[in-house]
Parts: C-alpha cells; structure tokens; sequence
C-alpha cells in the first residue's frame, strides 16, 4: 500500500512504481499513554507527523505540524499536551517543545523550561536531545552531552517541571540507553547500561529517587576478569584546532603499565566509521577480548561525521557531510598521528586502523592520505568507488544522497525496488551530477587517489550479493592499489564471500570464523602471530 502526503492528510492510493515523495519513510507508533496513534512521514532532513485519536470511533488523521524544508520533529503525549523534540528555527540542535495536543499547532510550540525558567534543551551545541518517554509523573530524555549519551528524568507537577537531573554512572567512558517500557503509570524504569570494559547490564532505577538502582541482569562473559582491563576517555585537537576530538581506549593494564616504565610502541588498532550521523559508542565487545589478550590496545576515533556530539559533529558547516565530508578523514588521521607523535603510545610499524562499509571509505581515503602512518588496515564492504557508484542510480542506496533539484523527475524513470534502496546515500554526499559535488568526491574518493607510496599491508572484504557495496568496489580497490602502489607496500588480500550480503550471515558462529580470520590477517600483519609449522616425519618425501 503506497501513501500520499500533502498538508490535507493522507489519502490511500493503489500500488505504483515512484510516489510523489520518494525521499521520505513511513512509520507508525502509539502513544505510552494510548491514547494516540501516530504516523511519521520523514526524510533525513524534513519530517511531518500525524496522529489518530484512539478513544473517538469517528476521528481522522490530523497533522500536528506541516512539513516544513530542514525542519524535523518527533511527538510524544503527556496530560492533554505534546511533547516535542525539533530543531524548528535552525537549530544546531533538537530543543524540547511542548503545546497543547491539536492539530496544526506548530505556531503555539513553547521551549519546556524548569523551575527557574531555563530551558532544557534549547536546541544549542552543548547538549543534544534524542528522544523522549512521558510517564504519567515523569518524563525521561535521551541525549547526549561531551560527546557521551546521557539520560535526564524530570519530576512533574501536573504540566510543570518540578525537579530535573541527569543519571550519573561512575566510569569515564560508557554506552547508556533507556530501554522500551509499555507502562505509562510507573516510578520506575529499566536502563541499559555498558562501557569498554563492563558487560551489558540491565538497571532497574527509581525516578522519584535516582540513586536506587537494582542490577536485573547482566551479561555473563566466561573467563572474563574486568581487574584485568582498563578503558579511559580523552580528546585530541584537530589539525585547524576548532574541534577536539573525543577518543576512547580500551587495554589490559599490565600492558599500559609496561609501556609508561619502558616508553617502548605498543601495537595498536584504530576504529573508526564517521558517517550518517551514527554514533560508535564506547560499548562492551567481548570479540575485542582475543586482541587485548595478546597485548594490542583498542582505540576508537569518535569522529566528525558521527553523532557523538550532536548534530553539529555531523552537519554543515563545520560536521562532515557534503562539501565538508574531508573532514572525518582529517580528524581519523590526526588521531593516528596524536596516538604516535604526542601520546607516543605506538609506531608506525605496529598501528594497524579498520572501518566498515562508509568506514571502508574512512579507511581507504585515510591510507591515500597518510600510509605512512599505518602498518595495515582492514576495510570491510568498503564504500571506496564513491564518485562511479554516486553517478549510477541503477545501484541500490544512492539516490537518497541528492535530494537535490530534479531528483524526481530523475527517479521518474526507475522501478520502485532500484528506487526504495537507492534513495539511502544522496542526502550523505551529495549529487554528482552537480559540479561542485562532483569535484569534491573526487578529491577524496579512494580508487581515485591512489598515489605510488608504501602502502600498509590491506585486507578488503566483500559479499557476491551485497546492495550496498557492491563486490566489485572492494575488488576495484585492490586492483587500483597492486597496480599503484610501490613495490615496499605490504601485501592486498580480496576475501569475497560468494553467498554473503552487506552483513555477512546471521549465522553467529560464521561471523565468528569471519572475525577470527580478520583478526589472523592483522596480527600476522602487524608481527604478533605465531606460528606452529609441521615438521615432515622421517622418512617421508
């Protein structure tokens, strides 16, 4: 069933291949309280809302706000009001609205402030608002804050807010999100909670009193000691100096006391991905444990084009999108060179750097811009043939990324299955057939950079049925590398799975053989395998 908007309502049309709005997404949600239903048409950029009154037999769909070009918002219902998160007026950021629950209502919207009259979330740089759940006495935010996400409960007195505090958890560096709950009458909430170096838990707090918590679940890790490790949280200046850039690490701790009493490099790998606005949260991996293990510190570049710290980590002017996308690739760099040059934790020789997917394309532009800096990299279904696939609508997941002029008209000629996938990139990278995007994609596109230089030793993967990095990307790459490169460059290994997609198998057990073999790569690579060969027996030929 395909749905039209317009600023009358919905109205229900039969199946046809492109609809008039191709760059938005539908979804459908109720209200905790259930007294809403609410169905969302959004893009990236631009959303509109409408809702359903689930108590009258005779209601219709009503638009609480029309659409309105760069503006999103999201709705929540508390006490006969809603509770809106937007960026309305141009907002670096979302702010937290609130007016009463009618239709058309954009034009009575207030800035929810507490008992002093200062706002809680006004949409500036310091703090991002993500998402909100209204209980009947409480109301709970999601956000973030210094670039960690953070969760904030305010107490209510009928529409006003009484007290209002952030959850506050004793590690440095933490991964943290409010978990579904289907009660709207309750004092309590479950919250999920984890760092570098603890498993997941599932926290049981109380609202009214936020310092009672009760440990429901956590996630049992065989033959892991947590005494063993240790992760810290710091941030490293930007080469224009404008932005510093939040960085997590994650060791065994007798390998970091080795290395302050020696001053001796310690083999290091670097992660990194700096796309879509999708933040790399500093979250338990037990699949990081085989690395530590054998001495290697996990780093985690928590760069520009990610969410981290907010929207504006992500947005124009000074985020890394369209015509300021080089900027993810400067800032994984100068953190390579921090790591070397002024923490002096590692070396060249034993740096090692991945990213999947758009974290290929980090990768693959990073090594273009600086082999010199890294041992060897692992590039996983990478993104790396930007400008040829951005200028191919017949590949899935790239008109999305142009949301620009004629888009429609353009799309027009497409079926609607090319279309549904293709729609997902434009609105990263622009539109190639502009000029302007054009010549900046091709600056850092990496099968278009490729130098004659020593080149870190490389493993790039990919899947025979993969729709959104098609296999031929990785394997283009390879060639571009092998034949570019100078002959000191370490060795380009192709791993294509001929049965895999974007995300490999669900299978658990063949991600791991997966992730093993990745993980030999690297530590062959970087001097830290070891080798058991097989002696012949006497007498055999």
């Amino acid at each position: 069933m395909c749905f039209d908007v317009d600023a009358s309502g919905w109205t229900v049309t039969q199946p046809r291949s492109i609809l008039v709005d191709e760059l938005y997404w539908m979804g459908i949600s109720k209200s905790l309280d259930g007294k809403y239903l609410f169905v969302e048409a959004s893009s990236k950029e631009t959303s509109e809302i409408h809702y359903l009154d689930l108590a009258d037999p005779n209601a219709t769909l009503q638009c609480v706000a029309p659409r309105r070009l760069k503006v999103l918002y999201d709705v929540e219902h508390r006490n006969g009001r809603w509770w809106i998160e937007s960026n309305v007026g141009g907002l670096p950021d979302m702010a937290l609205w609130t007016a009463p629950a009618n239709a058309n209502c954009a034009d009575e919207w207030q800035l929810v402030t507490d008992a002093a009259g200062v706002a809680l979330f006004e949409g500036g740089e310091n703090r991002a608002l993500s998402a909100i759940t209204c209980f009947q006495d409480f109301v709970v935010m999601q956000g973030r804050e210094g670039g960690l996400p953070r969760v904030w409960v305010a107490a209510m007195d009928g529409d006003s807010v009484q007290t209002f505090q952030q959850l506050l958890f004793d590690e440095d560096a933490y991964d943290a999100g409010v978990g579904t709950h289907y009660e709207y009458n309750t004092r309590k909430i479950v919250v999920a909670y984890d760092s570098l170096v603890t498993p997941t838990q599932s926290l049981e707090i109380d609202l009214a009193n936020t310092s009672e918590r009760t440990v429901l679940k956590e996630r049992a890790v065989p033959g892991y000691d947590k005494e063993l490790y240790a992760c810290e949280r710091t941030t490293v200046k930007s080469r224009d100096g404008s932005v510093d850039i939040p960085v997590s690490l994650v060791y065994r701790k007798d390998v970091m006391e080795d290395h302050l009493q020696s001053g001796k490099a310690v083999h290091t790998h670097l992660y990194g991905y700096g796309s879509y606005g999708a933040c790399i949260e500093a979250d338990f991996r037990s699949t990081r444990l085989p690395l530590l293990n054998r001495g290697v510190i996990y780093v985690i570049a928590h760069i520009r084009g990610g969410g981290e710290m907010g929207r504006k980590w992500y947005e124009e002017p000074n985020g890394a999108k369209y015509l300021c996308k080089k900027n993810t690739f400067d800032d994984f760099v100068d953190v390579a060179k921090w790591l070397i040059s002024d923490r002096k934790l590692t070396s060249p020789d034993v740096l090692s750097c991945e990213g999947r997917s758009a974290g290929g394309l980090l990768i693959g532009s990073s090594i273009n811009q600086a082999p010199e800096l890294f041992q060897m990299a692992i590039l996983g279904v990478p993104f790396v043939d930007v400008l040829c696939t951005m200028v191919d609508a017949s590949i899935p997941l790239t008109a999305v990324e142009w949301e620009g002029k004629g888009i429609l008209r353009f799309l027009s000629v497409l079926n609607e299955s090319i279309v549904a996938s293709f729609l997902v990139l434009l609105i990263e990278w622009g539109n190639p057939n502009e000029e302007k995007y054009h010549q900046y994609m091709k600056e850092y596109c990496p099968v278009q950079n490729v130098k004659n230089a020593r080149y870190p030793s490389c493993l790039l993967t990919g899947g025979l049925h993969d729709p959104r990095v098609q296999y031929w990307e990785p394997s283009k790459f390879a060639a571009t590398l092998r034949h570019t490169q100078s002959n000191e460059s370490g060795p380009v290994c192709v791993k294509m799975d001929m049965r895999a997609g974007h995300f490999s198998a669900s299978d658990r057990y063949k991600y791991l053989k997966e992730l093993a073999f990745d993980y030999a790569f690297l530590l062959d690579q970087v001097g830290l395998a070891k080798y058991e060969v097989d002696k012949p027996a006497k007498g055999s030929s």
